[in-house]
């Protein structure tokens, strides 16, 4: 099957549209001439009626024309241009007196048609308009006239109309369809930007951006939409490169100790308490870039793909007391006092083990950046059929400037200046991508040298 061009199937909808509405009013046109034409012919034929009636005198049961040598020398004497033909008959259809310009030829009369009734008919080989009008002796038929008009005029006009429109009809669409065609192909230039746009951009090239057509119609919002899609892949193509580039640094890093320190034990031979502190080094190492490892797999399972959840009924309060267990070496080294309040007991449906990340990573950043001495505070409400879940710290902050980039991976506020603090710079946007995921509702407050607050909007079961 051939298979038309954009630019042409616009220029075939559109003739194939004109093409009916054409035809619709080609045929209107026709139609009104034609109902003119025999509606002027009608008008003629009903003068004569008028006019002939009253030249018959009706006498008994029989009738005659008063001024009959006169009528015979009238205008129906000659064959005129559109001739009117005059025929009397009887009621049993015999021929009393006719026009001269009939010559040899007689009206037939019809006695199925309807008195009065104008109608189309043959004259030997001429077409003409006949009626067909009774002759009444009070109340009885005791003839006819019978009064014919030629429709050879009329017929020749209305022929001459139907061929030229017929020869116009195919001449004009085929112009319509150039025009069309010229048009189309103008109003699609855009797209032709797109394509040759889209064939330039690449994987190393995606600054490329479509030309913005000066009229703001479909195709401006599709190239505008197309320009936003470019920008949102640009931007998580250099995310990904960047992402790549600081997880192959962190990862480097520890092995880079773990090798050097195995280097300096193999070059000589040391006491059991050097190789025991050395093999701890590295053993602590090794548990680092499992962390690490491990934060790379969680993030990399929310960037590919929406994973499968577990829908659960989670009891937050249990959930925090049993985070806070597991960090409570942290927390005692550093003397941190915890204060919690739980009004009553809270607990939703979601996904435990993700919840638990969350509620771990917030912790374990309020102690990791919590000076010793320092205090944290957990506090459970209910507001809108939502559970609020507010944690805050009085550690180093954030700064304003650093809100908006703490959620990209491997970023971390002022790392310079608390070179103390070791961290990769994941846990937030694991929890990010998390609350994310699980609809949860997630802002931060901090101020620099006073602290930070995270707090969660979970939606409490109905």
């Amino acid at each position: 099957m051939l298979q038309l061009s954009f630019k042409n199937r616009i220029a075939s909808h559109y003739i194939i549209t004109t093409a009916l509405l054409i035809f619709v009013v080609f045929f209107i046109i026709y139609s009104i001439v034609r109902f003119s034409v025999y509606s002027h012919v009608n008008t003629d034929i009903n003068i004569e009626v008028e006019k002939h009636l009253t030249e018959i005198e009706v006498v008994g049961t029989s009738f005659h024309l008063i001024h009959e040598e006169e009528w015979k020398e009238r205008e129906h004497n000659t064959l005129d241009v559109n001739p009117v033909f005059i025929q009397f008959i009887d009621k049993k259809g015999v021929v009393i007196e006719k026009s001269p310009n009939l010559k040899k030829q007689t009206l037939t009369y019809f006695s199925k048609k309807i008195d009065n009734e104008v109608f189309d008919t043959k004259l030997e080989t001429n077409t003409i308009r006949q009626i067909q009008v009774p002759i009444y002796q009070k109340t009885k038929v005791i003839g006819y006239i019978l009064i014919a008009m030629s429709l050879e005029d009329a017929s020749l006009v209305l022929n001459n109309l139907s061929e030229v429109l017929i020869i116009v009809y195919p001449l004009i669409l085929i112009l319509l369809f150039f025009i069309a065609r010229f048009i189309a192909g103008r109003s699609i230039k855009p797209i032709s930007a797109i394509i040759k746009t889209s064939n330039v951009i690449t994987k190393d090239n995606l600054t490329s951006r479509i030309p913005m057509p000066q009229n703001r119609d479909e195709l401006f919002v599709l190239s505008q939409t197309i320009n936003n899609l470019l920008d949102r892949i640009e931007t998580a193509v250099e995310r990904e490169k960047q992402f790549t580039s600081d997880a192959s640094h962190e990862l480097r890093t520890p092995l880079t100790v773990i090798k050097g320190t195995l280097e300096v034990l193999t070059r000589k031979p040391r006491d059991a308490a050097e190789y025991q502190e050395k093999i701890n080094f590295c053993v602590k190492e090794v548990n680092r870039l499992n962390h690490l490892v491990d934060q790379l797999l969680l993030l990399a399972r929310f960037e590919n793909q929406k994973q499968t959840l577990k829908i659960e009924k989670v009891y937050l309060n249990a959930l925090i007391l049993d985070t806070l267990t597991l960090y409570s070496g942290k927390i005692n080294n550093k003397k941190i006092n915890v204060k919690y309040s739980f009004l009553k007991d809270y607990f939703i449906e979601s996904d435990n083990y993700l919840v638990v990340t969350i509620i771990s990573n917030i912790v374990s950043n309020a102690i990791k950046y919590s000076s010793e001495n320092g205090e944290i505070s957990i506090l459970l409400s209910e507001e809108n059929n939502k559970i609020i879940c507010s944690i805050s710290d009085k550690g180093i902050g954030i700064a304003k400037e650093d809100l908006d980039k703490i959620f990209n991976p491997f970023y971390r506020s002022s790392p310079t200046n608390n070179p103390e603090i070791k961290g990769y710079g994941l846990g937030l946007s694991i929890v990010k991508r998390i609350t994310q995921l699980l609809n949860i509702g997630f802002e931060i407050h901090s101020e620099l040298s006073k602290g930070s607050t995270f707090i969660l909007y979970l939606i409490r079961i109905p």
